[in-house]
């Protein structure tokens, strides 16, 4: 893939946007601080609000990071996460003469014929950058470009992110989050690197070979850098508009989705970790169109394992199994207090595969009675003192919620608990380790 140099992280970029992160988010700060000073209660509802405000005027990284955490059980009170999952990912798209000069330095002085066709607007405008459609040897193509400065942006919005977190600590100790911070700050890095992404299709594309109701597009190298990659445009339309189809219908689209997300997960410990309603459509019969590899998990198979181990010792009642599962997984320092409010959450999260009969993910899994568990999960671990998650628990954790909101807005009555265990079936730590292996070498994709 062509090697693009001319974008720097330079200090003066990077500067700029830190100082308009700080006049945002310093007003907030300030005023948190002012009132832990003088002794008055805080009003989580009212600082949230203030929070999701600034955060939201700033668009970018920091809104997505923001997002991501609001997902994270117990990380913050039920106030914050209210008001951070309504913000939008969207950024506004660049006109048409700012596409030209990013193009140009991309692909050089001549783009334009490089392609029969390329749209002026923008088909997509996310937070890290756009999609646009265009055209190639009568193959429709999707041209994902990078918005400029963003390494600068997301050094200066992780700087001000880790602000935020630590004062917040200060007021409420439930959650450690300096592990999951470092687990955000790695993935969105990552996500600015559009080689990286095009090996991450190449990943997908080996470790679902076999799925034929799930289709990755293909990149195309000549037409891609380190800020741009061109891919095969899949046509499908959007999970929402499928909401009020036949049962069985919506029942397919959810099997399908359940196991492009899960196949990686058990036969290779790598998990798409933002099962975000943009990043994938559905195709014709049904099938599973996956359209954005940047926030990819590489899991220790061991880790996986210990999600087995987890599920089983649930199942089972084996409370020292748990702990060992917990423990695997890299929690430290567990108490009994401690176990009995990690397994609150974790029977919510596998209630939906833990008894064998057909249901709707809303028995047990509603948003609800979700935000109700994440919040008694949040008051429990603040009375005895706080728990440091492990950084692998943040993706896993996303994917899990992320999939379950899907299966409620297609309303599936499946046998989750059949669907999972074929899925399972035979598994092996070793064998999962040598296809992770083997999947990485293949397409040259460091852990």
């Amino acid at each position: 893939m062509a090697q693009n140099d001319t974008e720097q992280n330079s200090f003066g970029r990077r500067a700029a946007r830190y100082a308009n992160v700080t006049r945002k988010v310093s007003g907030v700060g300030a005023k948190f601080i002012g009132q832990k000073y003088l002794g008055l209660s805080i009003d989580n509802e009212r600082h949230a609000q203030d929070l999701k405000n600034a955060l939201g005027g700033l668009k970018g990284p920091i809104m997505k990071v923001a997002q991501i955490l609001a997902t994270v059980p117990g990380a913050l009170p039920e106030e914050y996460m209210t008001e951070l999952r309504q913000l939008q990912s969207e950024a506004p798209a660049m006109g048409w003469l700012f596409v030209k000069r990013r193009m140009k330095a991309e692909l050089g002085n001549d783009w334009q014929s490089m392609f029969d066709d390329f749209s002026h607007d923008a088909v997509h405008a996310a937070s890290l950058g756009q999609v646009h459609k265009a055209k190639k040897e009568g193959q429709d193509l999707a041209c994902k470009l990078q918005y400029p400065d963003m390494e600068s942006a997301v050094e200066a919005d992780l700087r001000q992110l880790k602000f935020i977190l630590k004062l917040y600590h200060q007021y409420d100790k439930a959650i450690d989050t300096s592990a999951v911070y470092q687990e955000l700050s790695d993935r969105l890095r990552e996500e600015l690197d559009y080689d990286r992404e095009a090996k991450n299709m190449a990943l997908y594309a080996l470790m679902l070979k076999q799925e034929k109701e799930v289709h990755v597009p293909t990149v195309w190298p000549e037409l891609s850098t380190q800020r741009l990659i061109t891919m095969d445009w899949l046509q499908g339309e959007k999970i929402l508009t499928f909401v009020d189809s036949p049962l069985e219908q919506r029942n397919t689209i959810a099997m399908n989705m359940f196991r492009a997300w899960y196949v990686p997960f058990y036969h290779y410990g790598i998990i798409h970790g933002d099962p975000h309603l943009g990043n994938y459509s559905v195709a014709k019969d049904n099938n599973i169109n996956l359209l954005d590899f940047g926030c990819i998990r590489i899991f220790p198979p061991d880790f996986v394992a210990g999600v087995l181990d987890l599920y089983t010792a649930l199942r089972t009642d084996d409370r020292d199994r748990a702990v060992a599962a917990y423990e695997s997984w890299g929690f430290e320092n567990l108490t009994n207090e401690i176990i009995d409010i990690l397994n609150v959450w974790a029977n919510f999260v596998y209630a939906p595969i833990m008894e064998d009969k057909t249901r709707k993910m809303d028995e047990t899994n509603s948003g609800d009675y979700g935000r109700a568990k994440a919040a008694e999960v949040h008051r429990l671990l603040r009375e005895t003192g706080g728990v440091k998650p492990p950084r692998e628990f943040v993706l896993m954790d996303r994917a899990a919620l992320g999939l379950g909101s899907v299966f409620l807005h297609l309303q599936a009555e499946i046998n989750w608990y059949r669907l999972f265990h074929e899925l399972i079936e035979n598994f092996d730590v070793k064998k999962l380790s040598h296809n992770q292996s083997n999947a990485l070498s293949t397409v040259e994709i460091k852990k």
